[in-house]
């Protein structure tokens, strides 16, 4: 029986995402949300929500790609943790798409006027879409936790 708990589960995806390129999430999904809105600008239909929910989904799939990229490096519990996120592809997405949907809550319910049920029902489908996107990716790399052993 080596089944862990939900709560196992999150734990070990936070150690996994401990050394994760925050500097470089923070910036790519800044960069993108003002790129977005600035060409929507341009073009005569910017949307400053649409700009910061895309920018808010790329920072989490960074960071959840950066942690699990380079399995080897960090400490034993942060490389025994991205081995098991490796592992267990599908377990380890749920936590960035939780960051996901809870950094985008705010957002849709302040700008985008749409109230408490229209925001969290918007917030969950990006928080789905960076399950699915950080799940596949995830899987694909697979093959480094074989080679870091």
């Amino acid at each position: 029986m080596n089944e862990i708990s939900r709560r196992d589960e999150v734990s070990l995806s936070g150690a996994a995402l401990r050394g994760a390129p925050w500097k470089a999430a923070a910036v790519g999904g800044g960069a993108v949300a003002a790129t977005s809105f600035g060409l929507g600008v341009l073009t005569g239909g910017g949307d400053l929500v649409w700009a910061l929910g895309l920018g808010i989904s790329l920072f989490a799939l960074i960071a959840a790609i950066g942690a699990v990229s380079k399995p080897h490096e960090g400490d034993r519990v942060t490389r025994q943790a991205r081995l098991w996120s490796l592992k267990h592809p599908w377990k380890f997405a749920l936590l960035p798409a939780a960051i996901a949907a809870v950094l985008d809550y705010p957002v849709q319910l302040v700008l985008d006027n749409e109230g408490v049920f229209g925001s969290g029902v918007q917030a969950l489908w990006h928080g789905a879409l960076v399950y699915l996107i950080a799940g596949i990716m995830t899987l694909t790399m697979r093959g480094r936790a074989d080679s870091a052993r």
